[in-house]
């Protein structure tokens, strides 16, 4: 008889584990609470306008190639990608505006022009973040940091005897100051720490390994949107034949003497073989298995959330040439913004602000003359907080800031409108206090502490997304779906 899985969120996580374990000849059973998968991302379409909900850029789409030819399929059939020539515009406080390209030559020619650095520190700059790349991409992204085997191996040791180089001791800021003397690319560099929901004055240097990914890989979009990739990984889940049910609430994970055995959905039991949960990782532990405390869940849930997101979905009813696809408008003291996220846990008053117009490259996601802005800043995560009043005040000095930046009226322009603040994520995602990454990496170990992908209290049990190993991001949490399958597959090898 075929094994059973459960597999519990379509985010994806969820899709990725299902699609490699259906291939390998599991019966999988995929459960989402959502009229759609994808889980955060996801898509809005209307009045004309369609916008991706939560992700807005592709790296490393080699994963996403290997999961289809892994499949026997060919990623084209499914989903066009193009590479970005220009990544990010980043405006800052001081009118100055820099130009982040694809191509590094002429990214360096941007910052020998309008900065008092070079072309040579640049280069100097991304090779080593490509030796932490070379060092610990494949243990630390690839692999399952719980299993012994993943240490015993030459390159295992050889990242090991030379852990200095992938630089966990000193702060993301510390190794950016020591590469650039222009506070303005700095504080570019420093805001990848903010692609795992953590402050990069104080998470580890080694998260500057995300600008090789962006920069020497490459940052890609594909022609339907991000949520084309959703739409890719749904259609190879239905033809490998996962069982994918939707509009279906998970209540409880049941456990019989520290094992996995079964789901329930309203008064139905289900009983499974193995269980993922795609969900997040301190969501399970305090909502899906009742009446149970472990060492590995009461560690998780002291563990520092990572911030949250007020995004803004507006329809604006005018084009702007001056905008491109990913736009930054930084904030003009971008220390004191993280003091606000993780200390006073309010939305900044002067925060950093994401502007992502998908219509620049696909005119079917705004109507003609019209552009999509998925408007975002970074949020402080769910503390008894009075959401209401930060949305208004938020939403308030986001106009005020793009108004002054700008030099125009927007709120004239907003002819259609959506709000998702860290209770509608929650809500809608599972996230745990609204915490899009689950724990943040403000210190130098949390980063290599996420939940490992199999339960090391509850057996049959395992976990991926963006809340467990390897972390937060298109790649990882699909990587994480390889992950576990190949867990799973290797156990039933092993029997």
């Amino acid at each position: 008889m075929k094994k059973k899985i459960c597999v519990i969120g379509a985010g994806l996580g969820g899709l990725s584990a299902s699609i490699r374990l259906a291939n390998k000849g599991f019966e999988v059973d995929l459960y989402d609470q959502n009229s759609t998968p994808g889980g955060k991302a996801g898509e809005i379409n209307e009045s004309g306008y369609r916008f991706d909900t939560g992700p807005s850029l592709l790296t490393m789409p080699r994963v996403l190639k290997d999961l289809f030819s892994d499949c026997n399929e060919n990623l084209k059939d499914y989903l066009t990608i193009n590479k970005l020539d220009l990544i990010c515009k980043y405006f800052y406080a001081d009118k100055s505006i820099i130009n982040a390209y694809s191509d590094v030559d002429k990214f360096g020619k941007e910052i020998n022009e309008k900065t008092s650095d070079n072309s040579e520190s640049l280069n100097k700059y991304l090779n080593y973040c490509k030796t932490i790349y070379d060092l610990a991409g494949d243990l630390f992204l690839t692999k399952d940091l719980s299993n012994v085997s993943t240490y015993t191996n030459s390159k295992a040791l050889k990242t090991l005897l030379n852990v200095k180089k992938i630089d966990p001791f000193r702060t993301m800021n510390e190794a950016n100051e020591s590469f650039f003397t222009d506070k303005r690319l700095v504080q570019l560099f420093n805001r990848y720490g903010t692609y795992s929901g953590s402050n990069p004055y104080l998470a580890p240097a080694t998260l500057n390994i995300i600008s090789h990914v962006e920069y020497n890989q490459g940052s890609y979009i594909p022609e339907d949107g991000i949520y084309g990739i959703t739409k890719a990984l749904w259609k190879l889940a239905e033809k490998k034949g996962v069982n994918i049910f939707l509009n279906q609430i998970v209540d409880e994970i049941i456990l019989e003497n520290k094992e996995a055995k079964a789901i329930k959905i309203k008064d139905k039991i289900i009983k499974y073989d193995k269980t993922i949960s795609n969900v997040d990782v301190n969501y399970t532990f305090k909502n899906l298995i009742k009446n149970f405390n472990s060492y590995e869940s009461k560690r998780y849930s002291k563990k520092r959330p990572s911030f949250s997101g007020l995004v803004f979905y507006w329809g604006i009813k005018r084009e702007f040439t001056e905008l491109e696809t990913h736009n930054i408008l930084f904030s003009s003291d971008y220390r004191n913004e993280f003091e606000y996220l993780f200390i006073n846990k309010t939305v900044p008053d002067d925060p950093t602000i994401y502007i992502y117009i998908s219509s620049k490259l696909n005119n079917n996601d705004a109507p003609a003359g019209k552009e999509n802005w998925f408007v975002m800043v970074n949020a402080p995560h769910i503390h008894n907080q009075n959401w209401d009043a930060e949305v208004k005040v938020g939403r308030y000095n986001i106009i005020k800031k793009i108004n002054k930046f700008l030099n125009i009226d927007i709120e004239k322009l907003i002819e259609f409108e959506k709000i998702m603040s860290p209770v509608d994520i929650q809500n809608k995602t599972g996230s745990y206090l609204g915490s899009i990454y689950g724990i943040a990496s403000n210190d130098k170990f949390t980063a290599f502490m996420r939940q490992s992908n199999k339960s090391r209290s509850i057996k049959n049990l395992y976990f991926c997304g963006g809340s467990a190993h390897p972390g937060g991001g298109i790649p990882l949490v699909i990587l994480s779906g390889k992950i576990v399958s190949d867990i799973i597959a290797s156990e039933y090898q092993n029997d």
